[in-house]
C-alpha cells in the first residue's frame, strides 16, 4: 500500500481507533490522540480501558472543519487543501521544504524569498500556514508576523519561525510578535512536518 492510499475496509466502517482515523487523515497517531484529547475531535472510550473511538460522522466532521479531502470515507469532497507558504531566501531550504510538502496531497505549497514578498503573498494566497525564516534579507520575521498579525484576514494563519541564529530572549520575542512556534536551524524535517500537522489540524 503506498503513502497515498487509505485502506478500502475503512470507508464503510461507523466507528474508528485512532490509528484507522490517522490512516484516513493522513497525520501521525499522536495528532489525533491530541485533538481527541482536547476536544477538537469527539468521540468516546472504550469502558474500562483507555481506548479511544470515533464515531464516523465525528471523524467526517472533523475533516471538513479542518481541510481534510473526505473521499477516503467514500463521500465527495471539495478538494479543499491546505495552503502553505514558504518564505526563505536559502533556495537550498526552499526546495527541501517544497519537495517534502508538496509530496502531501493536502497542501499546496508556495514561496517568497523576502519579506516584502510574504507580504503581497499572504494577501494574494491567503495561506493556512507560514513557515518563516527569520533573518530575511530585507526585513526580520518579527516584523513580518506583527504586519501579517495586523490583517484581520490573516487571524487564524498559523506561523512556524525558522532560524539557527536566534537566543531565547529571541525567541520570547517572536512568539509574542505573533508566531505559534520557533524551531531552530538544522531542524529534523519529519518533526516539523508533524508540528505543521498538528498546527492545521487545531486551527479554530
Amino acid at each position: 500500500m503506498s503513502a497515498n492510499e487509505a485502506p478500502t475496509d475503512l470507508s464503510g466502517k461507523q466507528v474508528f481507533t485512532t490509528g484507522e482515523a490517522a490512516e484516513i487523515c493522513k497525520v501521525s497517531q499522536q495528532t489525533i490522540i491530541r485533538c481527541f484529547d482536547s476536544g477538537r475531535l469527539n468521540g468516546f472510550r472504550v469502558p474500562g480501558s483507555r481506548f479511544r473511538r470515533i464515531p464516523r460522522d465525528e471523524l467526517l466532521k472533523f475533516m471538513q472543519e479542518n481541510g481534510i479531502p473526505v473521499e477516503a470515507l467514500g463521500e465527495k469532497g471539495s478538494g479543499q487543501k491546505r495552503k502553505l507558504l514558504v518564505v526563505d531566501d536559502d533556495e537550498q531550504i526552499v526546495e527541501l521544504f517544497v519537495d517534502v510538502l508538496s509530496r502531501n496531497e493536502h497542501y499546496e505549497v508556495k514561496t517568497a524569498s523576502t519579506g516584502y514578498d510574504a507580504g503581497i503573498m499572504t494577501e494574494q494566497f491567503k495561506p493556512d500556514l507560514m513557515i518563516l525564516d527569520y533573518m530575511l534579507p530585507d526585513i526580520n520575521g518579527n516584523k513580518v508576523c506583527e504586519t501579517v498579525r495586523k490583517n484581520p484576514d490573516l487571524v487564524n494563519m498559523k506561523i512556524i519561525i525558522v532560524s539557527g541564529v536566534v537566543n531565547q530572549d529571541e525567541v520570547h520575542e517572536l512568539l509574542q510578535s505573533g508566531a505559534d512556534e520557533f524551531i531552530k536551524k538544522p531542524f529534523n524535517i519529519e518533526n516539523l512536518q508533524e508540528r505543521i500537522e498538528t498546527l492545521l489540524a487545531v486551527a479554530a
